[in-house]
């Protein structure tokens, strides 16, 4: 029997597996290593992606596939690991190894200086192997404990990448703050897993479901449980408040940003409320306020965007937008929706990351647009690609952003208030708008005489370009159902629904993406509204959207004020009356005690003699006292 014919959704688990292998053979050996080892990151995602088709394959041919292992039993409770391959994980599988090896295809040249590798080289790919291989076992994890263990991992492989560069105070200081933020939000789902544990006495995630629909977990605890598991969705998936470490953790290497930031871990949140989504329609509040939050984080970063100067910094607030628009998607009960845009925007978002690398790479890692313009000319591949995945992101058609939009406000129509839809189409306006302002800025205009030296760069970062706009162009398509074996992405995702047109929505929003457009157009190219008397007239606004609402501000005034102070109070405490008082005093009177001891605990037979005559004669004196 042909190798190939063995291979189908059994094999799911040596995908991460590759990548593991991959971390534990670089990190230790990479300075031993030929090229310290950035081959063997490579060879082991390419294996991952090349395996990701036979699972898919074989899931499309045989269904569903799950197996896992005895960890260890206390009591009644086993636990085990396991993974799950349906089509859920079998999606974000292929999109998360597609993203990664060209990622790390991309890197080799990106990660080149004066001819030179970084010689950091072995490190960051080590690094990338690592939070692959956490991310892809996330994403295959049947129960919610090995899950969580993936998740934590998913974070310490980020604060890696993110402080790669950790000589840089402004690199190390955006790991810190990613990892502490995300962690908030964990502690929450650490709590949320807890209770439904021991609501339900299993972590398998179907037997928690099949509790839940069966009444078996009371009403508040559940409502709780979800709530705190939402809570760690927020944190990793940048929802407002928790969004302010995903635009500091630019300072990480661009395809970095690309990975983590477009196309995987701040998916990570989006996945698990997907995974749980019958619980989360369990609990009707939770998930209008999961709703609630995607729309007001949708329009919040989606104005933020709108006053950035540092490219990757706009490409930031664009991801938390586009990720409250999935959390909308999913508030609506739309899990198809959701998981159809977090594809189409994973690729068109890691395409806008790269294509920003590329800009500068050429320009000596300048990042503010308004140095860059008319670059179209020095880039000619980079600019048409950027405007392929920035256009998709704005929901221009045919393109894959337009059709995972359109699917997104659809159910947001039929499932929420009139408000939601109200308020989600002005933000399809912001889309395009912010987009069309980064593309115009960079790509058009007049050139600057200091970039004439700009040049394309090297075709080891060009190809990940155009297999990227590829995507961004093509990916739509699967809203569309093709014979009687496929009946679209909804459809495809366990019968969540075929591609539905209803004209009138599809009409205003394309004509809202292109009023967007055409905004960005007249004030960024041909100058007829001039964006900067508008900051002139509106001082406050612009102010207030340049400093990011002053939220970061206030946030580090609660640290610096709140948190702090309370910390310095509560190490008096400890030092003065647990440290100080309840430990070393209780130590302290002891030895006290012990040194008065000392000085009638002496050992020698003469004075214990002289000490009991002493006594006598004391005794014998006060009794002749008392009888006289």
């Amino acid at each position: 029997m042909p190798l190939a014919d063995t291979i189908g959704t059994d094999w799911a688990w040596v995908i991460p597996a590759l990548c593991a292998s991959a971390f534990f053979l670089i990190f230790p050996f990479r300075r031993y290593l030929p090229g310290q080892g950035a081959f063997l990151s490579l060879l082991a995602i390419l294996g991952g992606f090349v395996l990701f088709w036979f699972v898919l394959g074989d899931l499309l041919t045989d269904g569903r596939g799950q197996f896992e292992i005895t960890w260890l039993t206390v009591g009644d409770t086993t636990l085990s690991w396991g993974v799950v391959v349906d089509k859920l994980s079998v999606t974000m599988l292929g999109l998360v190894t597609f993203v990664a090896l060209l990622v790390q295809v991309y890197s080799l040249g990106y990660m080149k200086h004066a001819g030179q590798l970084d010689p950091g080289i072995g490190r960051y790919y080590a690094f990338h192997s690592l939070f692959a291989a956490a991310m892809l076992t996330l994403v295959l994890a049947d129960n919610l404990l090995f899950l969580y263990i993936a998740w934590e991992l998913v974070g310490l492989g980020s604060y890696l990448l993110i402080g790669f560069w950790y000589e840089r105070r402004s690199a190390a200081e955006a790991a810190k703050k990613a990892f502490i933020t995300t962690r908030i939000g964990d502690v929450g789902l650490l709590i949320g897993i807890i209770m439904l544990f021991k609501a339900t006495g299993t972590f398998d995630i179907g037997a928690i479901i099949h509790i839940a629909e069966q009444g078996g977990i009371e009403n508040t605890t559940l409502n709780i449980a979800v709530f705190l598991i939402f809570l760690g969705a927020m944190g990793k998936s940048a929802q407002f408040p928790f969004h302010v470490w995903l635009p500091d953790a630019m300072e990480g290497p661009t395809p970095v940003s690309a990975l983590i930031h477009a196309a995987t871990m701040v998916a990570a949140g989006v996945y698990l409320v997907a995974r749980l989504l019958p619980l989360f329609e369990l609990t009707p509040n939770v998930l209008t306020f999961v709703a609630a939050v995607g729309l007001f984080t949708f329009l919040f970063a989606g104005s933020m965007a709108l006053a950035m100067t540092d490219i990757k910094r706009v490409l930031a607030y664009s991801t938390i937008s586009h990720l409250g628009l999935m959390m909308l998607a999913l508030g609506a009960g739309a899990l198809g929706a959701a998981i159809f845009h977090l594809v189409a925007h994973g690729v068109s978002k890691a395409l806008l990351f790269l294509g920003a690398g590329s800009v500068m790479h050429s320009m000596d890692d300048e990042t503010n647009m308004w140095k860059m313009g008319g670059l179209r000319h020095k880039l000619p591949v980079t600019a048409w690609t950027f405007v392929i995945g920035a256009a998709s992101l704005a929901g221009i058609a045919p393109l894959a952003g337009f059709f995972s939009k359109d699917e997104v406000l659809l159910h947001v129509l039929d499932h929420r208030n009139p408000v939601f839809i109200a308020l989600a189409l002005a933000g399809v306006v912001l889309s395009a708008l912010y987009m069309a302002r980064v593309v115009f800025a960079v790509f058009f205009g007049k050139q600057k005489a200091e970039n004439d030296a700009v040049r394309e760069s090297p075709l080891v970062m060009i190809v990940p370009l155009a297999l990227l706009a590829f995507c961004a162009a093509t990916v739509g398509f699967l809203a569309f159902g093709y014979g009687s074996d496929y009946d679209g992405f909804g459809g495809y995702l366990e019968g969540h629904g075929e591609f539905e047109l209803r004209v009138w929505l599809t009409v205003a929003s394309l004509a809202l993406a292109t009023f967007g457009v055409w905004l960005g157009w007249s004030a960024y190219v041909r100058d007829s509204i001039s964006h900067e008397r508008l900051a002139l007239r509106f001082p406050f606004i612009h102010q207030l959207l340049v400093n990011k609402y002053y939220l970061d501000d206030a946030i580090q005034w609660s640290i610096d004020k709140v948190i702090l102070t309370f910390g310095k109070a509560v190490s008096v405490f400890d030092r003065s009356v647990i440290n100080d008082t309840g430990v070393d005093g209780s130590a302290l009177s002891v030895w006290s005690s012990a040194r008065l001891v000392r000085l009638i605990q002496t050992g020698r037979f003469y004075n214990y003699g002289m000490a009991m005559a002493l006594g006598f004669v004391g005794l014998a004196v006060i009794w002749w006292v008392v009888r006289t």
